[in-house]
């Protein structure tokens, strides 16, 4: 009698949880297989889109590993497993991982985003942090820049992604300005002359139509002129040395005084 209520019980509950158990098998078997063809595909999106190699394992290890926790969540819930106590766990998990990382999260998110929106790439030179250096590492937690006099500075990427950031190189020139100050003795016209021709023959500066020389200010003591000529940013400051000997040079061989001369 026993026997046969448990062969009873037995029969309903494949009756009840066979169909199911079926139909999930069949719904992992074509998830794996959708899975390994979406990987295929997105390995190939990822080239074509020229995502930074240092991202592309990443993005395609989260991505992947997501679907198969989705599909592992969805087969359960076809074969009619509760889980409740489950995503309960995942959740309180998740709030932990959280604040405890918090600021690890942080930079690991502003290193994807500047992977992926390239504010700038390897070899620009960035102004960021109060640090002027050019960019010889991008990471997913942290950029590397060489500054001027050789030092090598570590930004985190969550406060570098977060802040202003100067790409000097992105446009291909960069414009330096500077300022002379002279007596009213001093010509206007001499002066200009002088520093045209000063421009002229100096190394790294570029031909361009935007540069300008003029008078800026009239103060009590002087003349104030101003200078704006466009430079390779990689010569920015070999032109700006060597167009400032030139002018003072020229402006001396000219008769013109200097102020304290």
């Amino acid at each position: 009698m026993k026997l046969t209520k448990f062969y009873d019980k037995a029969y309903d509950w494949v009756l009840d949880i066979g169909p199911k158990l079926i139909i999930g098998l069949i719904i992992l078997f074509i998830g794996l297989w959708l899975i390994k063809v979406l990987t295929k595909r997105l390995r190939s999106q990822m080239s074509k889109l020229k995502i930074h190699s240092s991202l592309q394992p990443f993005l395609l290890s989260l991505t992947i590993t997501s679907l198969y926790v989705l599909l592992i969540i969805f087969v359960m819930t076809v074969i009619g497993f509760q889980l409740t106590i489950f995503n309960t766990l995942i959740g309180a998990f998740a709030v932990a991982a959280g604040l405890a990382l918090s600021g690890t999260l942080q930079n690991f998110a502003g290193g994807v985003l500047i992977l992926l929106l390239r504010p700038f790439e390897l070899d620009d030179n960035i102004i960021a942090q109060g640090q002027d250096g050019i960019v010889t590492s991008i990471q997913i937690f942290y950029t590397v820049l060489i500054t001027a006099d050789n030092k090598t500075v570590i930004i985190p990427n969550g406060k570098l992604f977060n802040e202003v950031i100067v790409n000097v190189t992105r446009e291909g020139k960069r414009r330096l300005d500077f300022e002379i100050k002279l007596g009213y003795a001093a010509n206007a016209e001499q002066v200009k002359t002088v520093i045209w021709n000063a421009i002229k023959v100096t190394p790294n500066v570029l031909p361009d139509a935007r540069n300008r020389v003029g008078v800026v200010a009239l103060e009590v003591d002087g003349v104030k002129f101003i200078v704006n000529v466009w430079v390779n940013p990689a010569d920015f400051m070999a032109s700006k040395l060597a167009l400032h000997e030139k002018i003072i040079n020229d402006l001396v061989a000219g008769g013109i005084k200097l102020p304290g001369m």
